[in-house]
């Protein structure tokens, strides 16, 4: 006779019902062990061991064979909502296989759970960040925009007990370097920046349903972020409304005493975190809680808030309702790196990557050609995988991809020509001479995972991951100077760069035939290069960053002041713009139609556009609105992307389309953070690049220009105040 499960395994029960029964059977000590990222079982009642630690980035990370996507900047520089919301439903999908999978072979470890710390909607606000490579970009709009997408589609349609795999928002918050200093520093942005720039992507995460926040390393306006009661209960749950759980970042919590010096030891680190409502520890600093909770620092009523969350979370995941059948049907549910999910990499791939410059000599005939293909990233799988990847199979490098795209009366000869990050120590050239026997010389050349990336992963960078310059390493610049010397070398040069931050170029520009960025492309990285240069895709990507002319025009690294930084308030002009990129056919904007010359505070507003592909290619546009602001009392962007779209057009053929302007884009941030919409004009820019002389010199198509009148004033968000600075 089959006996009546607890009632926390009662599907017909509430959720709430369930988690209280759940809670009320465990004794404190098993609370305590709970709140820990490594959670052990409570066999008593049959809850199985859970590892919180997870990661899916492009991909499930760190778990084994699994489809290797685009890095995220890669997935930003799309531009593409619909591509974004795709490839991390295929990434769910993959995650919920491979976790039913170890579940069944009784492997509950870490990399093999459900819930992911993913995404990183940090905003890439310096390009020497190595780790800004896991982000959307330097834009608050498009990296809340494209994060929404990601999230959405990880945890699938939520209800009270449903989520495919649990999102989290990361680094909360004003986090994005020196890496060298995320241990210690304080980041003590003004309101203004901190409600306009640092802070919407993560409140458009929390209105989207993300279950989880993950606190930062460092101190924000003084409280150590992973216990700091403005971040965590003031502006995440009591002004947003967060219901979900927050992590640390891993072994942040020990930072309070060993590096921020706001506490005397773990045991005040402990409560100083639970306090403030940081749920989950990733780290060994909750192993002190009973002796916190010995000592009355923290209490039992504290524990049972954290934990509540937690179970709920992994109530919704389905842990409480799993059975052996639920397990096979899931692991059985999805092709994991199958075929159909690489085809949608290698699309993501081609989408992603972005053209800077091309003479007429792309796209390049594929039969009867003769290829000198070079540089240190060529076979390189190191330039395909960017950080926090899985591993795949079917890894392709642009010299196998364009091996494989040609025809067999082509001719490819391969050399690296120089290595990744230092000097030839041979000083024999012979690579001058094969350079001037080839129709085209192919290099592929940048940056990888071991020169930039998270302190102590970037194993070749001396400072952490982080750059020093937005400069190509010196000597891969003396080698592709000697290789488009014009006299030395007449063989037009196809540069591919590889990397997940903007690589100034200087003189470089002008002397290559084609400048092609393709980032880090993923698993499928060298088919889509080489669909690009043979032109049976054309490229799709916009920069999601903008490329500095050089370091010298950048602020302070440590400064986190937005002035001077990004498109948005950068006066210099910029090597590349934010949201340029060219295809192989051209476009031109002809006609501008708001729905009306005046919106009212509140509304929104209809924009009607004619755009016409006038060359003999069909391809897409990716259309960009940029607003900005008659004088208000406050400093506003120079420019802020409000809307954008992806649009297909057929050769010399023209489409009339429309963009859709929300209330909250004719709003600003006023010094205080308040967001507030306020009466006057606004000017609207339309075109294929962030406003500026720069886009179109390169070949950006001419924008439309429209001004508008906002009648009445409305006040969106009053923020709280900020803390005071610590005596």
């Amino acid at each position: 006779m089959a006996t009546d499960p607890l009632p926390y395994r009662d599907v017909r029960l509430p959720a709430a019902q369930r988690v209280d029964d759940l809670l009320a059977r465990l004794e404190v000590d098993e609370k305590l062990a709970l709140l820990s990222y490594q959670s052990p079982a409570v066999e008593r009642v049959g809850l199985p061991a859970y590892n919180w630690w997870n990661e899916c980035l492009h991909g499930v990370a760190r778990n084994g064979r699994a489809t290797v996507f685009p890095q995220t900047i890669a997935l930003a520089a799309s531009f593409d909502r619909g591509l974004v919301a795709r490839v991390y439903d295929a990434i769910a999908a993959e995650a919920r296989a491979k976790y039913a999978a170890s579940a069944l072979a009784g492997k509950r470890g870490q990399y093999r759970g459900l819930t992911f710390w993913t995404p990183n909607i940090n905003i890439f606000r310096d390009p020497r960040w190595g780790r800004g490579q896991e982000t959307f970009g330097e834009c608050p709009y498009l990296t809340a925009q494209l994060a929404c997408e990601a999230v959405r589609a990880l945890q699938g349609a939520e209800s009270d007990r449903a989520l495919r795999v649990a999102a989290c928002a990361k680094h909360y918050a004003v986090h994005s370097g020196p890496e060298l200093l995320r241990h210690s520093f304080d980041a003590r942005p003004d309101a203004q920046d901190l409600w306009e720039t640092y802070l919407p992507a993560f409140r458009a995460l929390v209105d989207a349903g993300v279950e989880a926040v993950m606190g930062a390393y460092n101190r924000t306006l003084g409280e150590p972020c992973c216990g700091s009661r403005f971040l965590l209960q003031t502006v995440l749950r009591e002004h947003w409304g967060f219901t979900g759980h927050v992590v640390s970042d891993c072994w942040a919590v020990r930072d309070f005493h060993e590096h921020h010096g706001v506490t005397a030891g773990p045991e005040q680190s402990v409560a100083l975190a639970l306090e403030a409502g940081c749920d989950l520890n990733c780290g060994c600093a909750y192993e002190y809680a009973p002796r916190a909770l010995a000592q009355g620092l923290i209490d039992e009523a504290q524990v049972d808030r954290s934990l509540r969350r937690l179970l709920h979370c992994r109530l919704k995941l389905g842990q409480f309702d799993e059975t052996p059948e639920s397990l096979r049907a899931d692991a059985a549910a999805c092709d994991v790196a199958g075929a159909e999910h690489h085809a949608l990499a290698r699309e993501a791939a081609v989408r992603g990557t972005v053209l800077l410059r091309n003479d007429g000599i792309l796209p390049l005939r594929r039969e009867a050609i003769d290829i000198f293909l070079t540089g240190p990233q060529a076979a390189s799988l190191e330039a395909l995988l960017g950080n926090y990847h899985g591993l795949n199979h079917r890894l392709i490098t642009v010299l196998e991809g364009i091996t494989e795209a040609v025809g067999d009366d082509a001719n490819i000869f391969y050399k690296p020509g120089v290595l990744p990050t230092s000097a030839n120590a041979n000083p024999i050239d012979w690579i001058s001479g094969e350079a001037r026997a080839a129709e085209v010389v192919i290099a592929v050349c940048g940056i990888d995972a071991r020169t930039e990336g998270e302190e102590g992963d970037a194993i070749a960078s001396a400072t952490a991951g982080d750059r020093v310059d937005c400069a190509l390493p010196a000597h891969q610049r003396e080698f592709l100077m000697r290789l488009t010397d014009p006299d030395l070398q007449p063989t037009p040069v196809v540069l591919v760069l590889t990397g997940g931050s903007p690589i100034s170029l200087g003189p470089l520009v002008e002397r290559c035939a084609a400048v092609l960025c393709c980032w880090y492309p993923g698993e499928a990285g060298g088919a889509a290069v080489a669909d690009v240069l043979f032109g049976s895709a054309a490229p799709g990507g916009r920069l999601p960053v903008s490329v500095p002319a050089g370091v010298e025009q950048l602020p302070p690294f440590e400064d986190y002041a937005m002035t001077g930084r990004t498109y948005r308030f950068m006066d210099a002009a910029p090597e590349f713009p934010f949201g340029f990129g060219l295809g192989y056919t051209s476009f031109a904007y002809e006609r501008l139609e708001p729905a009306a010359r005046s919106v009212q505070a509140g509304a929104g507003i209809t924009l009607t556009l004619s755009l016409a592909n006038t060359g003999a290619r069909d391809g897409e546009e990716v259309v960009q609105c940029y607003l900005r602001h008659g004088d208000l009392p406050w400093r506003t962007p120079r420019w802020q992307l409000v809307a954008f779209a992806r649009v297909a057009v057929g050769a010399g053929q023209r489409r009339t389309l429309q963009l859709q302007l929300a209330p909250e884009a004719f709003s600003s941030v006023d010094a205080s953070g308040c967001r507030r919409i306020e009466p006057g004009p606004v000017e609207l820019c339309v075109g294929g690049c962030s406003p500026g002389a720069r886009g179109c010199a390169l070949g950006a198509p001419e924008p439309l220009r429209t001004t508008l009148r906002v009648d009445g004033a409305l006040v969106l968000d009053a923020p709280p105040p900020l803390p005071e600075a610590p005596a």
